[in-house]
């Protein structure tokens, strides 16, 4: 089979450090190859470079037998490469025909846009996505699901040949990333290449053809989908052989630290009543919708409740704020890390200290030489990976990401962690290193709530599970009691 695009011994450094060391991709006509590795393997700079998006350090890039112009992002989407990326470059305040055909409308005689035309063609290439999306829909009333059906309508217009998508499932749920894979196998029908970046080795085994796992900025395996198993690939991405997809759980707890009592918000939550116990991990699982988040960022502050009481330690807390929570040691990490757990512009050490920044502050000033000791004491704690303090935290993986995110509450000294999706767009290495901590802060006498999607995650690291259905607590189960079919039948209502 003919190869459609050839990376040769790419390498790329940032500031001294080598992120692509003599990587070698090479992409079938009308295949779809899987690019896995751990967060920080390099998978989004070798993509970056592709996309023009990055300047190559060395190396040579071929698309369709001829050298690709990789002198800006639009050079590239004009020679036929699309990226499709986990935050969706859609304006949400326009069109769906808008989005797709963005600076490309068709105009009438008199300059004016033709709008029936841009319909028609947006219509046309909806269509053969086999796609029921109104044209002339905003894009911000679309599903997540929809809108990233847009996006590949949009690569389409470009006549592309190749597409990348990077973490497509990462906020589907299972019928709308069904969907996708029938999207996805008949552009391969239609000799349409598909670079599928994704975590989730159960999907890399059900779509893929042939997958590239990389390692520390370099190569580390090609292979024929067919011809290996999830074990294999985790032991080219990890360099080691994981046996235990979770950590054992030793502690028991006993003694209840907080409680939650009669918890309503009209619409959303109904008599919520729970307790949470020292040392525990508190699994919190349920359909999307099911209120959930809703739940935690009650308890938390960030939203407001009708009626209902939080009592730690035996006192009735008045949280009105998370300014309130934070007071009383609790600390949360949300489901949307990005906009709501980490300020991206901001350093490493920034980060950390923001949530009580007047523990290193004297006398109005903040004492530079503390903050760094302070910061750098949770850093090696928690096992952030980067270069200095003074990093950036956008230039940080997920996983390392989430750990600068777990460090600024271990500075507030919070006992009551709240963990929102924790693993969400993590490779599967760094979650066992996040499911360690998790059992490390427990074994500290610290307390978890952990909502997740993810039931073998729920029953894997969880010492009791809590159910949602439609706002509700609909099911209880110890540790002995947990199975995925319980959970799911709690979930759906039907327990």
């Amino acid at each position: 089979m003919n190869n459609i695009l050839e990376m040769k011994n790419i390498n790329k450094s940032f500031y001294g450090v080598q992120a692509l060391k003599n990587v070698n991709l090479d992409i079938r006509q009308g295949e779809v190859h899987c690019l896995v590795g751990e967060n920080g393997a390099g998978k989004s700079t070798l993509m970056k470079v592709l996309a023009g998006a990055y300047v190559r350090d060395s190396g040579t890039i071929t698309f369709r037998g001829e050298e690709l112009d990789t002198s800006s992002p639009m050079a590239v989407q004009e020679s036929g490469i699309s990226i499709i990326y986990q935050e969706f470059n859609l304006a949400s305040q326009l069109s769906v025909a808008e989005n797709i055909f963005m600076g490309r409308e068709p105009l009438k005689n008199n300059g004016l846009i033709d709008w029936a035309k841009l319909y028609k063609d947006t219509q046309i290439l909806l269509n053969k996505l086999d796609v029921d999306v109104n044209p002339a829909k905003l894009v911000e009333k679309l599903s997540i699901a929809e809108q990233q059906f847009v996006e590949i309508a949009k690569a389409l217009s470009f006549g592309s040949k190749l597409i990348v998508m990077d973490e497509p499932s990462a906020t589907l749920t299972p019928k709308e990333l069904s969907r996708l894979f029938e999207v996805i196998n008949e552009l391969r029908k239609k000799d349409v290449s598909i670079i599928y970046i994704s975590h989730m080795l159960d999907e890399i085994i059900e779509i893929g053809d042939r997958t590239t796992v990389l390692r520390d900025g370099e190569k580390i395996a090609t292979a024929e989908v067919a011809d290996i198993d999830r074990g294999q690939i985790i032991k080219w991405m990890v360099g080691r052989e994981l046996t235990n997809s979770y950590p054992e759980r030793s502690i028991k707890p006993e003694e209840v630290i907080m409680e939650v009592k009669n918890l309503s918000k009209s619409g959303v939550l109904k008599d919520i009543n729970f307790s949470l116990k020292k040392g525990e991990i508190l699994g919190i699982a349920g359909l999307v919708g099911a209120g959930r988040t809703e739940l935690v960022r009650a308890i938390y502050g960030a939203d407001e409740i009708d009626s209902g009481d939080v009592i730690l330690k035996g006192e009735k807390l008045k949280i009105l704020s998370p300014e309130n929570s934070i007071e009383h040691g609790i600390g949360l990490l949300p489901e949307d890390r990005k906009n709501q757990g980490i300020v991206l512009g901001q350093s490493l050490k920034n980060n950390v200290t923001l949530a009580k920044i007047e523990k290193v502050i004297n006398n109005f000033l903040i004492n530079n030489k503390k903050e760094r000791f302070e910061v750098q004491k949770y850093v090696d704690k928690m096992g952030v990976k980067a270069s200095s303090q003074n990093m950036l935290s956008k230039n940080l993986s997920g996983g390392n990401q989430q750990k600068v995110i777990l460090a600024k509450w271990m500075f507030t000294d919070s006992d009551i962690l709240i963990f929102d999706e924790p693993t969400r767009g993590i490779d599967v290495g760094a979650k066992f290193e996040i499911y360690e901590l998790m059992n490390a802060l427990t074994d500290e006498g610290k307390s978890i709530i952990m909502v997740s999607s993810d039931l073998p995650e729920v029953i894997g690291m969880s010492d009791r599970v809590l159910v949602m259905h439609q706002g509700e607590i609909n099911g209880s189960y110890s540790r002995q009691e947990l199975s995925q079919e319980k959970i799911m039948k709690s979930a759906a209502g039907e327990a």
